[in-house]
């Protein structure tokens, strides 16, 4: 329970500095122990613009298990894709309290090779 509360209060710190615009919207990671979740937040109208996890449909039976560095890769390659197909080049990175290791740096590696700039 202590690690948790520790990564939420990291979260608060990093939220005061990153906020997502219009033009450069947030890109959210969140990971739980099975799966890794994305999201592209307008943080100005407080909207989510885009998402995408491991337990999504399409990726659904794509990553054999969804809590590993592999599965990250192939969802930031996926996230990526996607926002660029809606407009979104530059993203501003939230790791949300998360040390930047393992799923969530191979996550942001993936995006930023399949065209995301942050």
């Amino acid at each position: 329970m202590k690690k948790i509360k520790g990564r939420v209060k990291r979260h608060l710190v990093i939220r005061q500095k990153v906020i997502g615009t219009p033009e450069r919207p947030r890109l959210c990671v969140f990971r739980s122990n099975k799966n890794i979740y994305v999201q592209l937040i307008d943080d100005v109208k407080g909207r989510t613009l885009l998402s995408l996890s491991t337990n999504s449909k399409e990726l659904k039976n794509k990553p054999a298990y969804g809590g590993n560095v592999k599965a990250a890769a192939l969802i930031g390659e996926e996230f990526a894709k996607k926002a660029k197909a809606k407009g979104f080049g530059k993203v501003v990175f939230d790791r949300a309290g998360y040390a930047f290791h393992g799923r969530v740096k191979a996550l942001a590696e993936s995006a930023r090779k399949n065209g995301l700039i942050f």
